[in-house]
């Protein structure tokens, strides 16, 4: 864990002030604990946490970046344009078990889109004590909503000056919260006019610092030195880094001549018509006082007490806590807990201290103290190593107690004790357990092996700060590399199709079955002398991807510097690549699947299209991104009598099934149209076959049956989107068709006929819902959005060098061939009507 204010250096002051401002007023609306602001960045789908208040941020780091299309509250609130309102860990863990399983406390939230009238920026995210319902929430939701419409408004003034202003980049700034009472100790404010170099401070900071009157109006030096000697360089550097724009800096913990500790904030001036036009720097001074936080912690335990705020900052240390973690108290004020004391810098802390900011619950834990003369060895158990640690949360302020303590590893309950106190009163942490459980959630969503490592790399790496990850999968006994991440460029490529009898890590962890852990690469290279290192000195890890007994494959981490695997940390990584394992294994059937699906499919499409002098037509066929990338959708042209009959039909569901039951649906169709059979006839025989078939499947279908000659044709359709007409003329409406319910539901459905006219030159599209159907948009938009673009396509062969009817096709289907993420397949079928009989070529 390391601190972070990554985004400060790049922010622009106006952005970042906008940003903090709205932040810490939703705070204060809301009631809550926590907030911030996602905002967008350089890279497509990827939002970043600019702003965090209340919160550490390297405790958060794996929020600090959301993709667009996970399923998080923050991505649903940005894609879908809507807000997002969480009362409790019940309805989060409803609507988002990923997002509950990673933070499994009982807090509440709210996601709310910050728009312009064009697009949207980001979302404003506010974090607040559980409530029982969503009802409870409606004035919350009412007042953060009304902020982010107000930051709304602000960021697309800040984006008409420049558009690449409103982007961020880094990580967030991480902020203290608007304090929720007055501070317990005495505080000063004071303003600094950089143009003339004269500092104002008012009473109160007078008495703070023991300036006399005349001292009132000073100097930035003079007023540096009056309140911390030793740290008159920083709070000089932090009142410069203000005037100039930047936003405000993390709060300055210094010491007074006499050693007391103080806390220094300052504010930027506003540059806006809402805010003053000066160019003055706030600030205050805070001076707890002689132990004001301290007796009140002391009176209420009396073991060793650590005070933080909500930054991890540790604000007061008694003597006894110092001797316990063996650390020097001036070593402990004024830093970050994990910075104090560097041994806490590790995973399970992170977990417990996650917990006490975000629920009312103590939380109880125990930590192993490193031995006095150097490193812990792992067998090492003796009474006094484990410390019990217990973290009481307030609205500003946490107290932790520490005390000797030990662990009992084989309890009924496999909860530590201490003291004879069972540590399951307050909230024993779920590190060890959600880790697990989050990345179970996320395979579930993952189809092929892309997929898989993808979640690997954006669940796993985050929990265990690993920087590279590399997955190799088994082939006829060697190791093929599937995914790589973080590893400098054609590094792994000599390990690529390795075979197992190499005396490799990766290799050995998987015919073992055991997995190996490196804390640094001197270690690696120690047990593999001769081995290929890349330039790091991190620790790394090899884990055995094993399911159901049987070898899939490897899993490698790669970290930045040297560590050591803790046995709890060592148990989650082996939980998980089992996990890993069986989601690959499951990838490998799918993919294997999906490629007989897809030739089962293009084999069922029709190869070429019944042909009319007076006609011409074009078909297209796109399948899905998603999943087995195979469904049930398809079209056909096909003589019937002196006609043709136009069909296109859709099956639920994807697979190997849906695409079989698609070829038995097009033969039927296509026997009863070469027989001439009357539209509704051919979808009631349709419907019966596929109910006699019991499939448990069902589809949509439209049958229209044209007269070329004489431009009249008969449609019936089955619950399936309307085709749409283009006149010569370029107007294009829906048709409007009566339909009956979608094939094999109902043995009695009917489905009437209805006659429309095609005149010369005009063109009529059929198509499925995949080309007019997107996730958060109504498909009634999608099919205006279709019917538009095929107005602007133009009449194909209307004039010299017309766009054919197969350009018209591409053109319609062109933005979803460029979809990445495409969740359905897509069928289209353009007709149009010729005067007379092309020349022959």
């Amino acid at each position: 864990m390391t601190g972070s204010a990554e985004g400060a250096e790049r922010a622009p002051g106006r952005l970042a002030a906008l940003l903090i401002d709205a932040s810490a007023e939703a705070i204060s609306a809301a009631g809550g604990h926590a907030g911030g602001v996602y905002l967008r960045c350089s890279t497509p789908g990827l939002l970043r946490l600019a702003v965090l208040e209340g919160l550490p941020g390297p405790l958060f780091r794996p929020w600090w970046r959301v993709h667009v299309d996970r399923p998080f509250p923050v991505a649903d609130a940005y894609r879908l344009g809507v807000e997002v309102a969480l009362p409790n860990a019940t309805e989060t863990m409803r609507r988002y078990p990923q997002f509950a399983a990673g933070l499994p406390f009982p807090f509440g939230s709210v996601h709310v889109p910050v728009a312009g009238s064009s697009s949207v920026f980001g979302v404003l995210t506010v974090l607040l004590p559980a409530a029982s319902d969503g009802t409870e929430l409606l004035p919350v939701r009412e007042r953060v909503t009304r902020l982010a419409e107000e930051l709304g408004v602000a960021l697309e003034k800040l984006a008409d000056q420049d558009a690449s202003a409103v982007s961020w980049e880094g990580g967030p700034l991480c902020l203290r919260p608007p304090a929720g009472r007055p501070p317990s100790g005495q505080l000063g404010r004071f303003t600094w006019d950089p143009v003339t170099g004269v500092l104002a401070a008012d009473e109160r900071l007078n008495v703070v610092l023991g300036m006399a009157e005349a001292e009132a109006h000073s100097t930035a030096e003079a007023f540096a030195d009056a309140v911390a000697p030793a740290d008159a360089v920083r709070i000089l550097a932090a009142l410069r880094e203000a005037a100039g724009g930047r936003p405000p800096a993390l709060p300055l913990y210094v010491r007074s001549a006499d050693g007391a500790l103080r806390l220094v904030e300052v504010w930027g001036p506003y540059d806006d018509s809402a805010r003053s036009r000066s160019t003055n720097v706030r600030g205050v001074v805070v001076d707890p006082g002689p132990g004001a936080v301290a007796d009140a912690a002391a009176d209420l335990l009396p073991d060793g007490v650590l005070c933080l705020d909500r930054l991890g900052t540790v604000v007061y240390a008694n003597p006894h806590a110092a001797r316990l973690l063996r650390r020097p108290r001036t070593e402990l004020l004024g830093r970050a807990l994990w910075e104090g004391v560097p041994w806490l810098n590790q995973p399970t802390l992170e977990d417990h201290l996650r917990g006490a900011l975000l629920s009312p619950d103590p939380v109880h834990f125990h930590v192993r103290r490193p031995s006095a003369h150097g490193r812990e060895r792992a067998t090492q158990s003796m009474a006094g190593d484990w410390l019990a640690l217990s973290v009481y949360p307030g609205p500003d302020i946490l107290t932790c107690t520490i005390r000797l303590g030990h662990r009992v590893a084989d309890s009924p309950s496999g909860v530590p004790e201490a003291h004879g106190t069972p540590a399951t009163t307050g909230a024993p942490s779920l590190a060890p357990l959600y880790r697990p459980i989050v990345l179970a959630i996320a395979l579930t969503e993952a189809v092929t092996a892309r997929q898989v490592s993808a979640v690997v790399m954006r669940e796993l790496l985050p929990a265990f700060g690993g920087r590279r990850l590399a997955i190799y999968l088994l082939q006829e006994r060697h190791l093929y590399l599937a995914w790589e991440t973080g590893f400098p460029k054609g590094f792994l490529a000599p390990f690529d199709g390795v075979g197992l009898d190499e005396r490799l890590p990766g290799v050995e962890t998987l015919t073992s079955g055991r997995p190996l852990f490196f804390d640094s690469m001197q270690d690696l290279s120690d047990a593999y002398p001769g081995i290929a290192l890349d330039a790091t000195e991190g620790a790394r890890a090899f884990l055995p991807l094993i399911a159901s007994g049987r070898p899939v494959g490897s899993c490698i981490l790669g970290f930045d510097r040297p560590r050591s695997f803790s046995t709890e940390e060592r148990t989650v990584l082996t939980a998980m690549a089992g996990l890993i394992a069986h989601a690959m294994e499951k990838a490998q059937r799918y993919e294997n699947e999906a490629a007989l699906a897809r030739g089962l499919q293009q084999a069922l499409l029709p190869r070429r299209l019944s042909q009319h002098p007076l006609m011409e037509t074009a078909g297209r066929y796109l399948p899905g991104t998603q999943g087995m990338e195979v469904g049930g959708d398809w079209y056909d042209v096909v003589a019937a009598g002196d006609g043709l009959a136009l069909v296109i039909g859709d099956v639920q569901g994807h697979g190997v099934q849906a695409a079989a039951t698609m070829g038995q649906l097009r033969s039927a169709v296509r026997a009863f149209a070469l027989g001439d059979r009357p539209p509704d006839e051919v979808m009631s025989g349709t419907n019966h076959l596929l109910i006699d078939l019991d499939a448990g499947l069902f589809a949509s279908c439209c049958y229209i049956r044209l007269d070329p000659r004489t431009g009249l044709a008969q449609a019936a359709v089955a619950g399936h989107p309307r085709p749409l007409l283009r006149r010569p003329d370029g107007r294009t409406h829906v048709v409007d068709l009566p339909g009956g319910v979608v094939l094999g539901v109902d043995p009695q459905a009917t489905y009437p006929v209805a006659e429309l006219r095609m005149e010369p030159g005009a063109v009529l599209a059929l198509y499925t819902d995949g080309l007019v159907e997107r996730p958060g948009m109504d498909i009634d938009d999608g099919i205006s959005a279709l019917r538009v673009a095929l107005a602007k396509a133009g009449a194909p062969g209307a004039r010299p060098g017309g766009r054919s009817l197969a350009g018209v096709a591409d053109r319609l289907t062109a933005t979803a061939r460029h979809m990445a993420d495409r969740p359905d397949d897509i069928a289209l079928l353009l007709a149009t009507r010729r005067t007379t009989p092309p020349r022959p070529s």
